[in-house]
């Protein structure tokens, strides 16, 4: 069995949609790369920090999904990050209306001593400084180093950004991110420049319109299964990078072929996450419906052509 240490937020968010909204319910980036990653044979552990308002329901949904909570920081008196948004109709955009760091402003992530020779590391989004840090805690190499990253940190922390690129194998980003950070509008080209600064591989997530896979002169591309109902699209990047690293640390293969394979698990898994609102469908998510719209995937992508 594969080791995946993850880095990210375990929060509390509050969704409007125009299918309905939520109170505080659990969220975070850590969350739903774990709950992703669960449904692979891989011993998983997360890094976060959480305020003691955090309750028990949700630690245990997590703990009884096999994750190791060995790295999660419970601050006593503190209160856990907070996050509301609101998406408008074409559910691709959507307004912040509040960000609470509260105990994540002063997180310093300490990796246990059980994951720090993890065989895939998966940076969640958060400050460079902080992805760095877990990276130096590590005994030894990881097979692969996953980053995830968003335009944020573009605006205002490039340079820590550019430094921990270098150190990583694979980064996934969207496609106005990838933009944003080369300069470049073609995603081919995009791709290649942030090759030179750093990365094997290069993920750009475009959201309902599916993921590109790019590595030297290769590329991938995995679509986005057509959905009949998105109820919210929240954490759904998350579960993508959950679910493409879980597969890695599941199958111990790291190979140009084996990532096409991971792009098409997490966009699997991505394609649950939005037919609830937060968690609510990862928790309830068996391993015959992930097989079974696995089989649709195939269907959707495979042809016979004969040249004439």
């Amino acid at each position: 069995m594969g080791k995946l240490l993850a880095v990210g937020t375990l929060a509390f968010d509050a969704i409007e949609s125009p299918f309905g909204k939520t109170d505080k319910i659990l969220g975070g980036a850590a969350t739903y790369i774990g709950l992703a990653a669960a449904n692979f044979k891989v011993e998983t552990g997360l890094v976060s920090i959480v305020g003691d308002d955090f309750p028990q329901e949700y630690i245990d949904i997590l703990t009884q999904k096999g994750i190791n909570l060995d790295g999660v920081e419970v601050v006593k008196g503190g209160k856990t990050f907070f996050w509301s948004g609101k998406y408008h109709l074409d559910m691709n955009t959507r307004d912040t209306l509040a960000t609470e760091l509260n105990t994540l402003a002063d997180f310093s992530p300490v990796v246990p001593e059980g994951f720090k020779d993890a065989d895939i590391v998966m940076l969640g989004n958060l400050h460079p400084s902080t992805q760095l840090s877990v990276i130096n805690q590590m005994e030894k190499r990881p097979k692969l180093i996953i980053l995830d990253t968003m335009n944020f940190w573009m605006d205002n922390s490039l340079e820590e950004l550019k430094e921990v690129i270098k150190h990583i194998d694979v980064i996934t980003l969207n496609d106005e991110e990838a933009r944003q950070l080369t300069g470049e509008y073609s995603l081919v080209r995009a791709a290649q420049e942030i090759e030179k600064m750093g990365p094997k591989y290069v993920v750009i997530k475009k959201g309902e319109h599916g993921a590109l896979l790019f590595h030297d002169q290769n590329i991938f591309f995995a679509p986005a299964l057509p959905l009949e109902e998105v109820f919210d699209p929240t954490g759904a990047g998350d579960t993508f990078a959950g679910g493409f690293a879980g597969y890695l640390a599941a199958t111990e293969n790291i190979s140009f072929e084996n990532l096409k394979n991971a792009v098409i698990q997490g966009s699997n898994l991505a394609s649950f996450c939005v037919e609830k609102f937060g968690t609510e469908r990862m928790v309830t998510l068996t391993r015959e419906e992930v097989d079974q719209r696995l089989l649709q995937f195939k269907e959707l992508t495979q042809f016979n052509i004969e040249l004439q």
